[in-house]
């Protein structure tokens, strides 16, 4: 069986084509039409060793004439593909499991939709795009906020007035295709009481016991939680109404400065990529500080999880910067003593699959994490079974 799998943001459309069923999937290609809506778009695909098979550039005005060229530039390399899968970031009360496209399924995101209007209409986009060119090849939607709906509603309930815990404002949580890699591949990482850090671009915590969903840093929307690199994370809300008050901000202009202008790009005023923020904070003081901020920001959230979890076995540090940010890894890590983490230097230098000491009371692990492969894991699962 061969999945094609798409991940589309907000100006792009990653994706990658996985041969295999059951565990048993490796990635043939991968690729991405990036600069959707923009004057400079590219188009490009590279083959399992990394090697460039296409590189083209040209306009793409929106996403599903992004997925047209993907669908018809790269046809002679993913015109076996059986069926589709897509990250979709959020799916509501309802969506809360892998789901076969079909109308209805289209009709509940479009009822999500206002929940992540960054995302979910991007990806109805692509959906129906696919669905014009092909339609009776099998899709199917992955959501990332499927894995926190085990969470208890204690931790999903926000000190609101009944009526809009009714309206569906709550606590969803992200990164969920990540964290279920995570915990299906690794058990024995996540046995116990574990904390699992997904960081990267976006970068959220999510606490789980015996792999089973407890709490996680982000909520109603992928804005809460840590700094991230353009996002906020947690900020009073206060600050926000007064900007609105006395500088008259729109809505929009709110969503730009939360969610497009703070984080590691806003206190830096430089970037928002960890590395060149790290590169430079010796002689920049304000890189310097968005760096500790983020550090110090992980640090405070891992010890609000590990007291929900009443205790901590284990860490996984996961995605971009959790997986090859040695340097950030270490800032965290050497604070935590007092949760039984007896950190190694040499092995979190080497970026050692586990960076702490031997017969370290909480045991921290590198993972990397693989959002495709899941997709792809779900998609051959429910074609099977419609089969």
């Amino acid at each position: 069986m061969h999945t094609l799998c798409l991940n589309a943001g907000s100006s792009s459309i990653k994706f990658a084509v996985y041969g295999g069923q059951g565990d048993d999937l490796t990635r043939q290609l991968r690729g991405a039409i990036d600069g959707i809506g923009q004057e400079h778009g590219r188009a490009w695909l590279k083959d399992a060793d990394g090697r460039m098979l296409e590189d083209a550039r040209g306009e793409f005005a929106d996403h599903a004439a992004g997925i047209r060229v993907l669908l018809d530039q790269f046809h002679e390399r993913v015109r076996h593909v059986d069926a589709i899968g897509h990250r979709v970031v959020h799916g509501g009360r309802e969506l809360t499991q892998p789901t076969v496209v079909d109308d209805q399924v289209l009709e509940e995101l479009r009822d999500v939709a206002p929940f992540a209007p960054l995302h979910v209409p991007h990806q109805i986009a692509v959906i129906e795009a696919v669905r014009q060119q092909y339609p009776k090849l099998p899709q199917v939607t992955c959501f990332d906020t499927a894995f926190h709906r085990r969470m208890p509603v204690l931790a999903r309930r926000f000190p609101l007035p009944d009526e809009y815990w009714e309206r569906g404002l709550e606590k969803y949580g992200f990164h969920g295709l990540s964290y279920e890699y995570i915990t299906r591949r690794h058990p024995e990482a996540v046995a116990g009481r574990t904390i699992i850090a997904h960081l990267g671009n976006g970068a959220s915590l999510a606490a789980v016991r015996d792999g089973e969903p407890v709490e996680t840093t982000m909520g109603f929307t992928p804005t809460g939680g840590i700094v991230m690199s353009t996002r906020t994370g947690d900020i009073d809300p206060g600050v926000l109404l007064y900007l609105m008050r006395t500088e008259n901000l729109a809505s929009d202009d709110v969503d730009r400065l939360v969610n497009r202008s703070a984080g590691l790009l806003g206190v830096s005023g430089l970037s928002s990529d960890m590395q060149t923020l790290l590169n430079v904070e010796g002689e920049n003081e304000s890189a310097r500080l968005a760096v500790e901020l983020f550090c110090y920001h992980a640090r405070r959230h891992i010890g609000a999880l590990a007291a929900v979890l009443g205790g901590l076995d284990q860490i996984v540090f996961t995605a971009g910067i959790g997986e090859h940010a040695a340097e950030i890894r270490r800032r965290i890590c050497v604070e935590l003593g007092w949760l039984g983490v007896e950190f190694d230097e040499e092995r979190n230098a080497g970026h050692a699959p586990i960076i702490t000491r031997d017969g370290s009371r909480c045991r921290v692990h590198v993972i990397p994490t693989n959002e495709e492969w899941m997709i792809a894991r779900h998609v051959g699962e429910l074609v099977r079974l419609e089969a």
